[in-house]
């Protein structure tokens, strides 16, 4: 199979199938081979369906033949993250007990992405029920970051981005529940957009009114995140959040001078939450490229945005809803860390998860007040390139020689806050550390300004120097592994 159509944007790739210079079952079949690949090297797979998205890419190509209509994503191969549902094709959640769950239908974001030709081609890997920002389980082991095989490639979406960023698919569906799309896209220097609150229902979500998670898109250029979104933004009865957002037209194309006089407002990190000078010195770049592209970029005290804990309090109590009885009915078949992530809930009272919901609107209030003098926001994604493989989610976090405990604060504490407060942000690699990882630049925008923030995202990679090609095993390689 020819691996350098593995290398096109699902932008040119559907281009290419439309003009019949590419076929679905090339394109698929290639996807699958490289899939197949790297798997051993990676472990970025839970399923791969080699019979299905092969008879799916010779139906896809027989439609082209017969001039019938086809969808914005027509032939495109995608891989889906194991915790969102895909009917006929077994979803695990990351967990042993679900080794052998098939859903019944396809969540809505994949009925939708599916409805526009997309084919899958195979579920990616997740810790358990998406619970920490390492990529393992007992169900499948480590995935390996394609960048470095000794380091983690983030979570909870890891499999998706290492998928992505290894070149096996150009699109992949990730989730986000406290910076679950983000980190992993940080990591491995890809694209991850957690959309406002409702722009892409959710349908799995168990507390649709006061849901913190969203289901997203992952891929290599923003221009593929829209195309992404154009497939899979809408209003669905499911979720009550969806109904009312504002359509946008995301098959519009960025302008060169899209940051041309935005106020962007930065903030490096809330105070006493470290940052790796390497990482500062990749920020300040970034800030220097925002300002040479015309943008007004100026600072913002993140004295207020410490919210960790408001983020644990409510997102792991209601994991201990959702689990205990899990845990309880099978406690063998579950991690130790995941296991002790759900008991820590047990501290909660229901006041306090009370209290933690009323600081989730003053945090909302608060930062909605920040884009009365702002556009958009920026600070660094993670404090830190990505961590030694086998790092649990209770080590210590290593930054310049100094140890850290509780690695949700410091080494993403910006990612959280706007799962809380449902503003969209979006994570666009901007530069390697002195291991030569990549590290991402958080841009954030009002609610509902979704597509004002992709054009963002899109005018600053314009601006930016590309990643490099990635030496592996000695190896150079236009995708970071070969």
């Amino acid at each position: 199979m020819d691996d350098s159509l593995c290398a096109l944007s699902a932008v040119e790739a559907a281009r290419r199938i439309r003009d019949r210079s590419v076929s679905p079952v090339e394109l698929v079949g290639a996807a699958l081979a490289r899939a197949q690949r790297l798997q051993p090297l990676l472990n970025c797979f839970i399923t791969l369906c080699f019979e299905r998205a092969m008879d799916e890419a010779r139906a896809a190509e027989a439609a082209l033949m017969r001039g019938e209509p086809v969808g914005l994503l027509h032939g495109l191969p995608l891989t889906v993250k194991d915790l969102v549902n895909t009917a006929g094709v077994r979803t695990t959640f990351g967990a042993v007990p679900f080794r052998d769950n098939v859903p019944a239908e396809d969540a809505v974001a994949v009925a939708r992405l599916r409805a526009q030709g997309a084919i899958l081609i195979g579920k990616t890997t997740t810790p358990e029920f998406g619970s920490k920002s390492m990529t393992d389980s007992p169900l499948f082991g480590h995935t390996r970051n394609p960048w470095n095989l000794d380091r983690t490639c983030g979570g909870s979406s890891g499999g998706a981005a290492a998928a992505t960023a290894a070149g096996i698919t150009a699109l992949a569906v990730a989730t986000d529940g406290g910076g679950s799309t983000r980190i992993p896209a940080a990591c491995n220097g890809v694209v991850g957009f957690k959309q406002s609150l409702g722009a892409i229902p959710h349908s799995q979500a168990q507390d649709a009114i006061g849901n913190q998670t969203y289901v997203t898109p992952t891929t290599r250029t923003v221009a593929d995140t829209r195309l992404m979104m154009a497939a899979m933004a809408g209003p669905h009865a499911c979720d009550p959040w969806s109904l009312g957002v504002p359509a946008a037209d995301y098959g519009a194309v960025a302008r060169a001078e899209a940051l041309r006089g935005k106020r962007i407002r930065y903030c490096l990190a809330p105070p006493g939450r470290p940052v790796a000078a390497d990482a500062r010195r990749v920020f300040e770049a970034a800030l220097a490229r925002l300002a040479d592209v015309g943008a007004q970029v100026e600072p913002f005290d993140g004295a207020a945005f410490d919210i960790e804990p408001v983020w644990r309090v409510i997102n792991h109590t209601v994991w201990r809803t959702r689990f205990l009885p899990l845990i309880a009915r099978e406690p063998h078949a579950y991690s130790p860390t995941f296991q002790r992530q759900v008991a820590s809930a047990a501290q909660f009272s229901a006041q306090q998860y009370q209290e933690a919901m009323f600081a989730r609107t003053t945090l909302y209030r608060q930062v909605q007040a920040l884009f009365g003098q702002a556009d958009l926001l920026a600070m660094p994604t993670m404090s830190r390139t990505a961590l030694p493989l086998g790092t649990d989610i209770f080590d210590t976090l290593d930054i310049d020689g100094r140890a850290y405990e509780d690695i949700r604060a410091h080494w993403y504490p910006w990612t959280m806050l706007f799962n809380l407060t449902g503003h969209p942000a979006i994570s666009v690699p901007c530069g390697l550390g002195t291991d030569g990882l990549p590290l991402g630049l958080q841009l954030v925008a009002p609610l509902h300004g979704d597509l004002d923030l992709l054009h963002a995202a899109e005018a600053f990679e314009q601006a930016a120097t590309p990643l490099p090609p990635v030496a592996v095993a000695g190896s150079a390689a236009s995708h970071p592994v070969e």
